[in-house]
């Protein structure tokens, strides 16, 4: 059964750039009645392709002044000890197993350097890691498009 079809992607492509859309309003974009999206919205949840709704925050407004991303090269053994600790850094925004010489990339968001620096301190005891700062985001929340849009 095919789910996404042209008006489940416009629908798809709504709510990702406003997810707080009402269903009345997203009827009126795609041509279709609010209980025929809440409908296929519905599906789509169901389906797995719609997996839940966010708030986008800005880490500069919370306290956190520096953004980075922060490649790993785990040492021998040290892959699947980093793997469990990972998900307990609350710096970590994103992870990301990769391939390539490294086996990890996160973006991380930190209140300055020394937080920056004690950060690399606990990821060195699991491998090499190499730090890029974030100057700006030129690109953010793009929403994924269907081929057929």
């Amino acid at each position: 059964m095919k789910i996404m079809d042209a008006i489940n992607w416009k629908i798809l492509e709504l709510l990702q750039l406003n997810a707080r859309l009402s269903n009345a309003e997203l009827g009126r974009k795609v041509g279709l009645s609010s209980p025929a999206v809440a409908e296929r919205i519905k599906k789509m949840e169901d389906y797995g392709i719609i997996e839940g709704y966010t708030a986008k925050v800005s880490y500069v407004k919370t306290d956190y002044q520096l953004k980075a991303m922060i490649t790993l090269k785990a040492f021998m053994g040290r892959l699947q000890p980093f793997l469990i600790q990972v998900k307990e850094f609350k710096e970590v925004l994103n992870c990301y197993r990769i391939t390539g010489n490294e086996n990890i990339i996160m973006e991380v968001v930190l209140q300055d350097q020394m937080h920056l620096q004690e950060f690399i301190d606990r990821l060195i005891t699991y491998g090499e890691a190499k730090t890029h700062i974030v100057l700006s985001n030129l690109i953010a929340h793009n929403p994924i498009i269907g081929y057929e849009n």
